[in-house]
């Protein structure tokens, strides 16, 4: 084992986390895993020193000297201003995929699916995580879905160079493109390209709904699965506690210049300092860690003692089973009995090979020209006493003669007006969707920035209260957006 020592950025994080950290960090150094901790504060001492972002300025250049951070749970006080740490390490850092491996260790550790080994992937920048929200209206709050060609283009590819690099035989892309044809859309076109280059690894694309339900059910027919944020987020906890427990799950999140490690467990507060935590989670993502900055049979052999420690029934309270179990024991307990073990290997479980950590390398993303054409605008408009017919009329008579007519209005994404439902419920929250009045009879030709200027103008003044807008373009012959239901 090599004994160059490289620096590690460790934070001991609120609730369990220094009790878990201690476990962890014991563990490494009887491993000889020759890392050095270089230590800051983060998590509630910092939100509650008046910090919103919960890490302090000087962290920063620490994090981008090592490159590498191993991340204890932190706590996020309750109420508005606080911001979560964990989304603010992975958005700055650039951290752009989240991997979670997760594996059932029946029948030591409880689980009805015994053959469950999946790694989940998840896009870890973008999606409804941006966090972009708007009350528009006394009716109508918003979230944006933020999804980009580059940040989508590059969790794929990273899904498909783990596979390969691990051996892995299949990738799955989850997705809900059946309803959203733009932002998820684009992961089932780009994972459709990308994937030919991948010709000997099994692909498919799943809707999001069914492939959950699929997992609870049958997650063994799973290998590696890419998918958004918010739904890798979700699947992937899911997916941990059917193996288990979520308390026994580690995580990378892999930057481009950083990449932090960390249990995917919270904080749990209510168990701090009784010595009854299970280091497992963060023992797991230090072995992944180990693994990315090249420390390969350091990682293996704590791998394998880990799993021998609990192949011997040496078990935390949150696993503890007295049909398989042996020993309950607190966290230092647990920690000396994988350190008791480090050389040894299981029996039941396929001990770990050496060479399983390996650095993901994916192309460099390139920005490609495309032509964009205006042909339009969505208008938001405020009107809490209007009816949709009576909002259709008055925005006819205000288009009148400007060469731009009113194609539609939608209220909740359903079209109403012209035409529409009496029996659609309707906020006061509006869509106006406005192009060129057709006079070339043409679908969508192109209009001015300057035209729907000049419209805003004449709702304002009959009294119309925009509050947001949404210019229309195609991209060169793709329509660059979504029709209303029903338009």
């Amino acid at each position: 084992m090599s004994n160059s020592k490289i620096p590690v950025v460790c934070t001991l994080g609120d609730g369990i986390g220094p009790e878990i950290m201690e476990a962890t960090l014991s563990i490494l150094e009887a491993a000889n895993a020759g890392i050095e901790p270089v230590w800051i504060e983060t998590g509630e001492k910092v939100y509650l020193s008046g910090n919103t972002s919960g890490i302090p300025d000087t962290a920063w250049d620490a994090l981008r000297s090592a490159k590498v951070f191993l991340k204890a749970p932190i706590t996020t006080p309750q109420g508005g201003g606080y911001k979560s740490l964990n989304v603010t390490l992975r958005k700055t850092l650039g951290l752009y995929a989240n991997v979670r491996p997760c594996r059932s260790l029946y029948p030591y550790v409880s689980s009805k699916h015994e053959k469950l080994d999946i790694v989940i992937i998840r896009e870890n920048e973008e999606d409804l995580y941006a966090g972009i929200e708007h009350r528009q209206t006394p009716e109508v709050y918003q979230c944006l879905k933020i999804i980009t060609v580059p940040g989508t283009e590059k969790i794929i590819h990273y899904a498909f160079e783990y596979a390969r690099s691990f051996g892995r035989k299949k990738v799955t892309c989850m997705v809900k493109d059946n309803i959203m044809k733009l932002t998820d859309g684009l992961y089932s076109t780009l994972f459709r390209e990308i994937g030919k280059g991948y010709p000997e690894i099994e692909q498919e694309l799943k809707i999001i709904d069914i492939g959950s339900a699929q997992l609870a059910d049958t997650p063994e027919r799973f290998d590696v699965i890419v998918t958004l944020n918010l739904y890798g987020d979700i699947i992937s906890d899911i997916v941990a506690q059917i193996a288990g427990s979520v308390g026994l799950c580690g995580s990378s999140n892999i930057g481009e210049k950083v990449s932090m490690f960390e249990a995917i467990h919270g904080s749990a507060p209510d168990i701090a300092g009784k010595n009854i935590a299970n280091p497992s989670g963060l023992l797991n993502g230090a072995i992944l860690m180990l693994g990315h900055i090249g420390k390969n049979a350091e990682a293996v052999t704590i791998h394998n003692a880990w799993l021998k420690t609990l192949e011997d029934g040496i078990h935390t309270a949150d696993i503890y089973d007295p049909k398989v179990s042996k020993q309950k024991v607190g966290t230092r307990e647990f920690a000396q009995a994988v350190i008791d073990r480090l050389g040894q290997k299981p029996s039941h479980f396929a001990p770990v090979e050496e060479g399983s950590g390996q650095v993901i390398q994916i192309p460099a993303y390139v920005r490609k020209p495309v032509t964009r054409i205006l042909v339009g605008a969505d208008l938001f408009v405020y009107e809490p006493s209007l009816s949709a017919n009576e909002l259709g009329k008055k925005i006819d008579k205000v288009l009148l003669n400007s060469g731009l007519k009113l194609k539609m209005i939608s209220n909740r994404g359903v079209k109403v007006y012209p035409d529409g439902h009496p029996e659609t419920f309707c906020t006061d929250h509006w869509r106006c969707r406005i192009i060129d009045s057709d006079q070339e009879g043409k679908e969508y030709p192109m209009i001015t920035a300057a035209h729907l200027l000049s419209i805003q103008q004449a709702f304002l003044n009959e009294g119309l209260e925009v509050i947001k807008t949404e210019n229309l373009f195609f991209f060169g012959t793709e329509r660059g957006f979504s029709l209303g239901q029903g338009e």
